[in-house]
């Protein structure tokens, strides 16, 4: 009997493992914690831990392609975000930090591929890279969204405020998250299929 090629046996664990982020991000959804804050409430999710650790561990291509299919399933309308799901989802001011999601995967995953070795040194790094693009994402999306497309009256919300309330409530917890990333990417990179220091299965070029 002729063997399957080894890129064949590859392909097919990448989509098992990524299949498996998708739902670990999705049931991160359910996870929430509200944080009040004056009039406002905050919600703090599971989400960003494991779009972290998709990064961390699949690399920037298949942990941002990961993150692709959990924002997609949720535009279509499946209930996989933290208040539902639909494409309407996209005027949310919020939305920005889904997308915050993706790019959190994309340069977590980036950076922990560079080089030979894929050090605790450059996994902090990935993981703090990835917190600081992510709440770019999410900060510069709500305060457009917000303040030109979803508001009226006049009213609206200033810089300070939006840092106040989307930034400094959760940075810290989201720090730990980042962390906590980081130590469990570390344990679980030896048992994935073809997972070696520095992503090298990606190959030059990849």
């Amino acid at each position: 009997m002729t063997k399957a090629p080894t890129s064949n046996r590859i392909m097919t664990s990448d989509l098992v493992i990524c299949a498996l982020f998708v739902a670990l991000i999705v049931a991160g959804a359910y996870i929430k914690i509200m944080i009040p804050i004056g009039p406002f409430s905050v919600t703090f999710s599971l989400q960003f831990l494991f779009s972290l650790m998709a990064g961390l561990l699949l690399g920037s291509r298949r942990g941002a392609l990961t993150v692709f299919v959990y924002l997609l399933l949720g535009l279509v309308g499946l209930p996989v975000f933290a208040h539902g799901g639909g494409i309407a989802y996209v005027i949310r001011p919020t939305f920005g930090f889904l997308l915050g999601f993706l790019a959190a995967a994309f340069v977590s995953g980036l950076i922990s591929e560079r080089g030979e070795n894929c050090s605790l040194r450059r996994m902090l790094a990935a993981a703090v890279a990835g917190e600081a693009v992510y709440y770019l994402c999410g900060l510069v999306y709500y305060y457009f969204v917000f303040n030109y497309v979803v508001t009226t009256g006049g009213l609206g919300i200033g810089v300070k405020e939006l840092i106040a309330v989307w930034c400094l409530s959760t940075v810290v917890p989201d720090f730990g998250l980042a962390l906590l990333a980081v130590l469990l990417s570390r344990q679980l990179r030896r048992y994935l299929p073809g997972q070696t220091a520095g992503h090298k299965e990606n190959g030059p070029g990849a």
